[in-house]
Parts: C-alpha cells; sequence; structure tokens
C-alpha cells in the first residue's frame, strides 16, 4: 500500500479527540525542540531525515508496527520517509499533506456558545500556532476578530452560514502573526477597526476603535463593546460581547498573562498591564467568559477544542492574577519573558503596511510557536 496523504483538518480532530497519534518527526532537531505538533494522546520522536537516507533499520525498534504519522516542514521529506517505513513492513504509515506549514496555517472552527438574540459566536483555533479568532453571527452578518492571514477559512465559514463579513477588528496590533484584517475588508468590503494608538505607524485607513464603541453586527444589534485594556500593546482593547463573552485579546490568557514588551516597552507598560488586570477586569463580571487570542499549551484546549474560562475562575486559579505586590508582579513580568516570536518586528511592520512580502516570505515569519504569554 502506498502512504496516506493526512491532512491538516484529520490531524487536529485527532488531536482535539484525544485519538492516539505516534508521529515520527524528521525535521532537523533545532525545529523540533522549538515547535511540533502535541496533543494529551500524541507520542512523538524526532529523527532528522539526514540520519535516515541509508534506510530506516536503525529506528525500527522505536516505531510501532502501525499507523504511523510521518512529519518534516514541507511535506517531500515525510513522503520519501513513509515509503521507506511501508518498505520496512510498517502498516497504515501516512505523512502530513503540506508538512508543518500546513499544520501551522489550519483553522479549526469551534462553537462558543449561542447568544441572546439568536446569534452564534465562534473560535477558530490555529493548533499549529496557538492563535485564536472569533467570528459573531447574527441575522445574516458576521464580524470576525483577530483574524488570521489565512482569510478563505473565514470566508467560507461565512457562506456556510449564509452571513456576510461586515466588520473586521484587531484587539492590538499583532507581532506574533499576520493579521487578516485588511485582506477581510478588501475582499468583503467590510469596516476595519483598529486601536488608534497601535495604529500611529500605520500605512493605510481604519476605523478608530476606543473605549466605549459599540459595532453592531446583525439587525438584532449584536453588540462587542470596546473596554480599553493597555498592557501588551498600548493600545490592546477587549471586547464584551452579549454581556456574556469577554475577548482579552493577548491580555490575559487561561494559563498565563499577556507579555508587554514587543514594542521595546517592558518597563514602560507592565504598569498598565496591571492596572488592567487588577482594577480594569476585576470591575467586570465574574461569570463573563475569557475569550483569548491565543494558547500556549495544549492542557488550556478543552475537550470540545475550545480554550475558554470564567473570569472569576481565572482569578483563583491563574498565578499572574494573584501576585498582590506590584514590585513582585513587576519583577515576574520583566524576568520571565519567553524568547519573543520569530521576526516579530517584520510582522510588526507588515501589520503597519509598511512591509508587503510575497505570500511564501509571510509563511517563513509565522513559522514557530506562539510567545505572547509570560512563562
Amino acid at each position: 500500500m502506498m502512504p496516506k496523504a493526512m491532512k491538516a483538518q484529520e490531524i487536529a480532530r485527532k488531536v482535539i479527540d484525544k485519538e492516539e497519534l505516534f508521529i515520527l518527526d524528521v525535521r532537523n532537531q533545532k525545529e523540533f525542540a522549538d515547535w511540533k505538533i502535541e496533543g494529551d494522546s500524541v507520542e512523538v520522536i524526532n529523527v532528522p531525515y539526514f540520519d535516515l537516507l541509508d534506510g530506516v533499520e536503525s529506528i525500527m525498534d522505536k516505531l510501532p508496527n502501525e499507523n504511523v504519522l510521518v512529519v518534516c516542514a514541507k511535506e517531500g521529506s515525510s513522503m520519501m520517509v513513509a515509503d521507506l517505513l511501508e518498505e520496512a513492513g510498517v502498516t497504515g504509515v501516512s505523512f502530513l499533506k503540506g508538512g508543518m506549514k500546513a499544520w501551522s496555517e489550519y483553522l479549526e472552527p469551534v462553537k462558543v456558545g449561542d447568544m441572546s438574540d439568536g446569534g452564534e459566536l465562534y473560535q477558530f483555533v490555529r493548533l499549529g500556532k496557538g492563535c485564536l479568532s472569533y467570528m459573531v453571527i447574527s441575522d445574516g452578518e458576521a464580524m470576525v476578530i483577530d483574524s488570521n492571514r489565512m482569510i478563505q477559512p473565514y470566508l467560507d465559514f461565512a457562506k456556510e452560514k449564509n452571513a456576510k463579513i461586515v466588520q473586521v477588528a484587531d484587539t492590538h496590533l499583532h507581532a506574533d502573526h499576520i493579521s487578516g484584517g485588511r485582506a477581510l475588508r478588501e475582499e468583503t468590503g467590510a469596516q476595519y477597526w483598529l486601536p488608534p494608538k497601535d495604529a500611529t505607524e500605520v500605512q493605510f485607513d481604519y476605523n478608530k476603535l476606543e473605549d466605549g464603541n459599540e459595532i453592531t453586527v446583525g439587525t438584532t444589534k449584536v453588540a462587542a463593546q470596546a473596554v480599553y485594556s493597555p498592557g501588551h500593546t498600548i493600545g490592546s482593547t477587549s471586547f464584551i460581547v452579549d454581556n456574556k463573552y469577554l475577548l482579552t485579546g493577548d491580555i490575559l490568557f487561561v494559563e498565563s498573562i499577556g507579555r508587554p514588551d514587543l514594542a521595546g516597552l517592558a518597563e514602560d507598560w507592565v504598569g498598565d498591564l496591571r492596572e488592567t488586570l487588577y482594577s480594569r477586569y476585576k470591575e467586570l463580571s465574574d461569570d463573563l467568559e475569557v475569550l483569548p487570542a491565543h494558547f500556549a499549551n495544549m492542557s488550556e484546549v478543552q475537550d470540545d477544542g475550545k480554550v475558554s474560562a470564567p473570569l472569576g475562575e481565572l482569578y483563583k486559579v491563574n498565578t499572574g492574577l494573584n501576585v498582590e505586590d506590584e514590585g513582585e508582579f513587576r519583577k515576574m513580568v520583566t524576568e520571565n519573558l519567553p524568547p519573543q516570536p520569530n521576526a516579530y518586528q517584520e510582522i510588526r511592520q507588515v501589520n503597519m503596511g509598511k512591509l508587503t512580502p510575497e505570500e511564501e516570505e509571510k509563511r517563513e515569519m509565522e513559522i514557530g510557536p506562539n510567545r505572547c504569554a509570560v512563562s
């Protein structure tokens, strides 16, 4: 039998459904150490492709006799190793179609819940990058928040739901992934909202997203209320949707809090971050469901594939929300920063409209894990 090409969508469902998955990752050790497919029921080993050019006999004792998924960066190497495994007698061998690049770009739509007027809210989970984006749907209209650069999944999903995308927004100027906001505006004619304090250098027109804005989606006025919440960036803005959901951007995550250093101003912005987390959010209802723009670990992904938690619960369990001493908080934030995202300065430039790289360059900029949280 020929090895099967397995799509990123199939792997995403296996990861979310916690199906057993054995992966042989044949990228080099540095790439593997930086970023890999993970999940509760995923077992993965790394053997670089160049170590297997003379055959796979040396690793047969490390592999099961069946159902091995081979993964590489772009697909070609994994196809060759998959063929070698088949020849060596392993059954049910498959390879990741499009490689880790395809895994990085796949978006899995997950329903968050219904809204009081009959609308719906969906979370798009980018398992390969840790990005989370959202679509509010109401009465034939839709709003996309924190869009990824791959806009076709949003267009297809809106069409499937018989909705027209009329509003697009970013909670802040992203530094770890390229926003699809402008592309969605150009494709659909939607209004594109950005916090003006993050947009002082952008090279395009936009709608100013400011404290107190209400953005109507649908004739029943499903509203997204902007709550000014600086800290991750100077303009970071949260959304309250239907008085049920708090979209926190990169300010607050399920297991951590946002980093304030990606514009080189950690010492300046850490006070804003604390003010938002320890004062502004404290005034909100504990029952609001927190929906962040990123997640760092698969432990944050629930059994249904969703990433969320009640705000009140996070004030009990999230260590970033429980440092009473301001000096200790400042120390925790500024001294526990992970490595900065790959090409984050260039990504900021793209999101400002100052750089216009080709599609393949955009892919290369985004390769790697999400690093928006204080670790």
